[in-house]
């Protein structure tokens, strides 16, 4: 009899590439995943991981188990969904996962909200940024996200999954208090090109989107100094080393030396709830969305 969590732990070895990475996704240690597949192999009586490097790499028995596995894996939640649909109970775990932002300004209220209302619901929060959120989403191993995209850059949605919007945030140029700029409203941000910028790293979805607003004017936009989270881009802004975009979800009062700045078109962010459509089934997956959007249509942002 093969047993689910030894499945599972090859199923993410699989998936994720290396015991490390799957140890990190099942949140135990690489030891206890390697304990796991070294049973699986004298269950099955046979070879499962070979050694490549300072690495693993799974035979080709493993793939094809690990194969099964995953459809084993769907089942199971698929079932697990099924009964708890039919209960109509607010029960079980709930793994949500949320951007920085969102995961500071509008988790913590939903949680309290669902916390109060549904006490047997066990809940479980990781701050995700919104491209592994939709894979981790997508693969089973998160219940909920909360993601983002630029209303001028949809994020792709694989299929399989559905969402609902939450709110509607918008960014702000935030300039040096002592800067000409400052206190001035409707400033266009094709004159602000030429002036040094702070921003997050490539690849980030609010460093892309910086770039692509500049691109869409023809213009370059000036990075000087890159930072990933929004305090320490504000303490860089209020020294004098360049502007920042920043939404104004999560973003509390600003700190002394800084001020906010309105674009004459502000760029707008749509907030979005993902779950797997086979899950959507789930009591608690719906309390945790009606949880998000009355929380979210309480924030006046735009």
């Amino acid at each position: 009899m093969l047993d689910l969590n030894r499945l599972k732990a090859l199923h993410a070895v699989a998936v994720h590439g290396s015991v490390g990475a799957a140890a990190e996704a099942l949140m135990v240690t690489p030891s206890a995943v390697s304990q796991q597949l070294a049973k699986l192999e004298r269950e099955t009586g046979t070879v499962l991981v070979e050694r490549n490097g300072r690495g693993v790499r799974l035979t080709d028995a493993a793939g094809l188990l690990a194969e099964h596995a995953g459809r084993i894996i769907a089942l199971v939640q698929t079932a697990e969904a099924d009964f708890e649909a039919l209960r109509g109970a607010v029960v079980g775990r709930l793994t949500v996962a949320a951007f920085p932002t969102a995961a500071r300004g509008v988790l913590p209220q939903a949680l309290s909200v669902l916390k109060r209302q549904h006490p047997d619901l066990d809940l479980l929060l990781y701050e995700r940024e919104p491209e592994r959120q939709i894979r981790e989403v997508a693969r089973g191993e998160i219940d909920l996200g909360v993601v983002q995209d630029w209303l001028n850059r949809p994020m792709a949605m694989p299929d399989g999954l559905e969402r609902v919007t939450l709110l509607d945030d918008v960014a702000d140029v935030v300039v040096a208090a002592g800067n000409p700029l400052a206190g001035r409203r409707g400033v266009r941000l094709a004159d602000l090109a030429d002036d040094p910028w702070i921003s997050s790293t490539p690849g980030t979805v609010c460093h892309d989107f910086l770039v692509f607003l500049f691109r869409s004017q023809e213009r370059e936009p000036r990075i000087v100094c890159m930072a990933d989270e929004y305090p320490t881009q504000l303490a860089l802004v209020a020294a004098g080393h360049g502007y920042a975009l920043i939404p104004r979800l999560g973003r509390g009062p600003l700190p002394p030396g800084v001020e906010a700045l309105t674009l004459d078109s502000p760029p707008v962010r749509r907030i979005y709830a993902i779950w797997r459509a086979d899950a959507a089934r789930r009591p608690a997956i719906r309390a945790a969305v009606d949880a998000l959007r009355s929380v979210g249509s309480g924030l006046h942002l735009l």
